[in-house]
């Protein structure tokens, strides 16, 4: 146990549109927590592909807010969800070359905002971009290129895409830049149908995403990764041996990594 918290725990992740401005005692819980445990910002509601303009007073308020619980990396995902007012889901990025141009100056106004270099993340979908130029790593990496910024891989959403649009999972890690990669994701889904899954985030984690974190890790090295659970959440001592099983394969794939060097 590190301070009463399972040794298999590194670090947590919280939205900072939940907590910005909050005060009081849910603010003095978390400044508790944030004073012993290591926390990433991992943002919802930028839209960093809309059309309306960046929302900077809520960057510069998330900036205060990392500085005052020294939290060292903010994440948001590669997509948009607002339209003149919020639209309550991440929608696709049509893949173009001015696309990439476009959402990669809005990630460098990020980045100069907050005085530090982003990840973004691969976000799951559930109908395609009307118009495309390319497919989604290239997209993805074009990006990276583009803003010089880093990469939040979430291999669930992987996962949940290659159901949903018929592509070889294993493939798309394999084009993912290692180098960029700063943390990675796990979580549950709900399967609608034998072609169609939701990314819930309220499940248990099934054995074809494991594989896919093993896979990640073979091809990619080993990074932190965050198990993701956003309701239905039971206690933590159940939600502990998915914990320990993500921390499981980690250690695997140092020991061989070691061996082959």
């Amino acid at each position: 146990m590190k301070s009463g918290l399972p040794t298999a725990i590194d670090f947590f992740e919280l939205a900072p549109e939940n907590w910005i401005d909050l005060g009081g005692r849910y603010a003095r819980d978390l400044r508790e927590f944030t004073e012993r445990f290591t926390f990433v910002c991992h943002g919802l509601s930028l839209s960093l592909g809309g059309l309306t303009p960046l929302d900077e007073v809520l960057l510069r308020k998330i900036k205060a807010f990392m500085a005052e619980h020294r939290m060292p990396l903010y994440t948001e995902h590669l997509s948009y969800c607002s339209d003149h007012g919020h639209l309550y889901d991440l929608m696709p990025i049509p893949p173009t070359a001015e696309a990439v141009k476009y959402v990669a100056a809005r990630i460098r106004r990020v980045q100069d905002i907050l005085e530090q270099k982003i990840a973004i993340e691969n976000a799951s979908y559930y109908v395609a971009a009307p118009i495309g130029e390319m497919d989604e790593p290239s997209f993805i990496n074009a990006v990276l290129a583009e803003a010089d910024c880093l990469l939040h891989l979430d291999v669930n959403n992987i996962y949940v895409n290659s159901v949903n649009f018929k592509f070889d999972p294993v493939d798309y890690l394999r084009r993912m830049p290692a180098e960029r990669i700063v943390y990675m994701h796990m979580a549950g889904h709900y399967q609608e149908a034998p072609d169609l899954i939701i990314d819930t985030h309220g499940a248990d984690v099934i054995d074809p995403v494991w594989r896919l974190l093993d896979s990640a890790y073979e091809i990619l090295g080993v990074h932190p990764t965050c198990l993701e659970r956003d309701f239905n959440i039971p206690p933590l001592s159940e939600l502990m041996p998915e914990v320990k099983r993500i921390a499981e394969i980690q250690s695997r794939h140092r020991v061989r990594a070691v061996q082959a060097a």
